[in-house]
């Protein structure tokens, strides 16, 4: 019998590799699947205590509605909501079924320092949204009632409504990212603690700046967005301090 060709041992590896990474897609899928079956029934109240942030900010009389310029869109935009939320909830069951796509190319050390950075990804990013519901929206939703003309009646479309919303939690979740994203850099050796700590001054200008662009044009949402990422420039170094040595030392 003749032995396999590198040839042919690099084709099995292949599909194996494809193999595996379709099956980890498919659950993942199925994940998404099965966490939005279960929101679908609760679409449209899911939708009312998405809307509460800006519906306690209008005045009495028109404090439970929305008009929906779009036909359409007071029944797609709980549909869309109902996808979201799938995807959000099932966020960490679909950084676990990549992670185990890539766990066994990883050393030891590798894996021992990348476990605590997707816990602590996840857990930041979901701190981002609720951060986001529970000041972020309302705050910026008093700011635009306050100065709204009494001859204005606030009364946005559902779905642009909940288009301006999604873009709030995205902006908020990546940007409470910012220490996990320090301590990658710490450990690709592209900058130390010591570096980050005496370019603080340049980051504070950068947090502005970026927060800025990614938020709404109100200086409401720009300043609950730069002032928490700022404390959490902070946390990074202590994080770049603590995490990275040690677990390179163990490697």
């Amino acid at each position: 019998m003749n032995a396999p060709t590198p040839d042919h041992e690099a084709e099995s590896s292949l599909m194996e590799h494809l193999i595996e990474l379709r099956t980890r897609l498919i659950r993942g899928m199925a994940g998404v699947a099965v966490a939005l079956a279960v929101a679908l029934p609760f679409a449209k109240r899911i939708f009312e205590h998405l809307a509460m942030p800006l519906l306690s900010q209008l005045p009495v009389e028109q404090a439970s509605k929305m008009i929906a310029a779009d036909p359409t869109s007071g029944f797609f935009a709980p549909i869309k909501l109902a996808l979201y939320l799938a995807i959000f909830v099932s966020s960490p069951w679909l950084i676990y079924q990549a992670w185990c796509f890539v766990a066994p190319g990883l050393y030891k050390h590798e894996k021992r320092l990348a476990v605590p950075l997707l816990v602590s990804s996840i857990a930041l990013f979901f701190a981002g949204c609720a951060f986001a519901y529970f000041v972020v929206l309302p705050a910026v939703f008093h700011a635009l009632t306050l100065f709204t003309p009494d001859v204005v009646t606030l009364a946005p479309d559902p779905g642009k409504y909940l288009d301006f919303v999604v873009v709030i939690f995205l902006a908020f979740g990546v940007s409470f990212e910012l220490p996990v994203a320090m301590v990658i850099l710490v450990a690709l050796g592209l900058v130390t603690p010591d570096q980050l700590k005496h370019s603080r001054g340049y980051a504070v200008v950068g947090v502005f700046v970026v927060a800025a662009v990614i938020t709404p044009p109100d200086v409401v949402s720009q300043l609950l967005l730069a002032l928490p990422m700022c404390l959490l420039y902070e946390l990074g170094i202590l994080a770049c301090r603590w995490v990275v040595p040690r677990s390179l030392a163990r490697g």
